[in-house]
């Protein structure tokens, strides 16, 4: 079976499935990204952020005070709010783009049923302890059936998208009328849209992409060139796709968009936190100081400890994995380790 993936074109009909009023549950630069896309669609939306002095700032000036500043909001068009029951409970369609890491701590005291809400998660990364992708977190401990999950899937940086340069999204869920439905409310003159069936497959890319991030930024603090780098991404996507089809078998084309598209983008851009992150390591960082000067979480680096955690189950060979597991938690150095990886590539 093939995962269906259909472009969204603006001029078709109306889909039988509304996703009504929607809300974005994060405070950072991919949740207002995807605030910004929005609520130029519908013209209103709410907003859950954790931290009352955010909201009063954000409406004083008109802006997120702390990421995208350069990108203003109509405020009158905003329900922010800071307690995530009500804006649960208020709204139909709930946008979750929270750091994996931090995505139990906000749900922790949510009251409000969320079994009939359509719940989409922009969050790349896996649920820490749980080890699970965040439509499964939702599945499993709230209940929410898997015609009521979607996840969005790039390749998308949120300063492009804030800037407005074009930039291609796939909504997956396996319910296709609803990814549409979200997908039409995304597209816009720089977001061009499709969706996808392959929820699993769209999930655990976009956290292996963080780790092999991570894996180029290595590399390229340790002065390796883009000769090298074409080898180490052509080696990942096999990688990759060895996993998924273990996984979560279908006939997917890894070379689509959502797949090689965001691993690229993730592994090359001077946005990429997570390249970043790998850069820091390869010059000689500790871990901690990396963590420490980023203003922003690199979520690949808690995508490796669970990624390799994930993988004790499946024994798929993932030689990157392994290569930037041992550096980041055996601190085994980044110059020993990489040599070995490179010697296993051809």
């Amino acid at each position: 079976m093939s995962p269906v993936q259909t472009p969204n074109p603006l001029t078709e009909g109306a889909n039988m499935f509304d996703c009504g009023k929607i809300a974005i549950i994060g405070g950072g630069s991919w949740a207002t990204a995807i605030a910004k896309i929005v609520v130029q669609h519908t013209h209103h939306i709410g907003w859950y952020m954790r931290r009352e002095d955010q909201i009063e700032d954000f409406r004083r000036i008109g802006h997120n005070p702390s990421y995208l500043t350069s990108v203003h909001f109509d405020t009158s068009e905003i329900n922010f709010n800071n307690d995530l029951n009500y804006i649960a409970n208020e709204y139909d369609t709930l946008v979750f783009v929270v750091p994996s890491p931090y995505l139990k701590n906000p749900l922790r005291k949510l009251k409000t049923r969320l079994k009939d809400k359509f719940i989409i998660t922009a969050i790349k990364g896996i649920v820490p302890d749980e080890n699970l992708i965040c439509s499964e977190y939702f599945h499993q401990v709230f209940d929410v059936p898997h015609d009521n999950l979607a996840c969005l899937g790039g390749p998308s940086h949120a300063e492009e998208v804030a800037l407005e340069r074009l930039s291609y999204l796939t909504v997956g869920c396996s319910d296709e009328e609803k990814a549409h439905s979200f997908a039409d409310v995304l597209a816009s003159p720089y977001i061009k849209t499709k969706t996808s069936t392959d929820v699993i497959g769209i999930e655990y890319s976009s956290v292996l992409k963080n780790v092999y991030a991570i894996a180029a930024g290595i590399c390229g603090g340790l002065k390796f060139g883009d000769n090298f780098q074409a080898v180490l991404m052509s080696n990942a996507v096999q990688e990759m796709s060895r996993f998924l089809q273990a996984i979560h078998p279908l006939e997917r084309n890894v070379y689509d968009s959502v797949y090689l598209g965001d691993m690229l983008v993730t592994g090359y851009s001077n946005f990429s936190r997570n390249r970043v992150f790998g850069t820091m390591i390869g010059k000689g960082y500790s871990v901690k100081s990396a963590q420490m000067e980023m203003e922003m979480i690199a979520e690949g680096y808690f995508g490796t400890k669970c990624m390799k955690e994930i993988n004790r189950h499946w024994h798929v060979n993932m030689p990157i994995l392994d290569a930037v597991y041992n550096i980041l938690y055996e601190r085994i150095t980044p110059q020993i380790e990489i040599k070995l990886l490179t010697d296993s590539f051809r």
